[in-house]
């Protein structure tokens, strides 16, 4: 019997600041995985010590904002709906909502996040995922996320 094979894509670095205007200190996401298509993906972040938001969330207590990863979350997506569009035009994407954010677990310098988006909808220029991020296969953060595609 044969198997099914699905071809995998990845966006490294260069790629992904490619499809997003995001830059330091703000570019969260350092690479994406596994994508197939924009049905799914899984961003990676790599959490240092070196990072602005730890001199003062918490000083002797680093704790990775959840704000963060929900951006990195929402970043992820950008680069699969980005990676979607046919269009040679610059784009920018949007937040539309974000629903059902939940925090499970803190994030430490030397976790790796991973934030395995997968899309639940998607109409003309908007798509809206469900995000789980991870940390060595834990559950630390969840949400489902809405975003938009323009041409500015």
């Amino acid at each position: 019997m044969d198997e099914m094979v699905t071809t995998l894509e990845a966006a490294d670095i260069a790629t992904v600041m490619q499809r997003l205007p995001h830059r330091y200190p703000f570019l969260l996401v350092d690479r994406v995985v596994d994508i197939r298509g924009d049905e799914y993906g899984c961003g990676i972040k790599n959490v240092t010590i070196n990072e602005p938001q730890f001199q003062g969330h918490f000083p002797g207590n680093p704790i990775f904002p959840g704000v963060l990863m929900i951006e990195g979350m929402a970043q992820t997506a950008g680069v699969l709906c980005i990676g979607a569009t046919t269009s040679e035009q610059p784009k920018s994407v949007f937040f539309l909502t974000i629903d059902n954010a939940k925090f499970r677990k803190p994030v430490r310098p030397g976790d790796t996040l991973e934030y395995h988006m997968t899309r639940t909808a998607r109409r003309k220029n908007m798509w809206w995922y469900r995000g789980v991020a991870k940390v060595a296969g834990n559950v630390v953060a969840e949400a489902d996320l809405g975003a938009m595609i323009s041409d500015r």
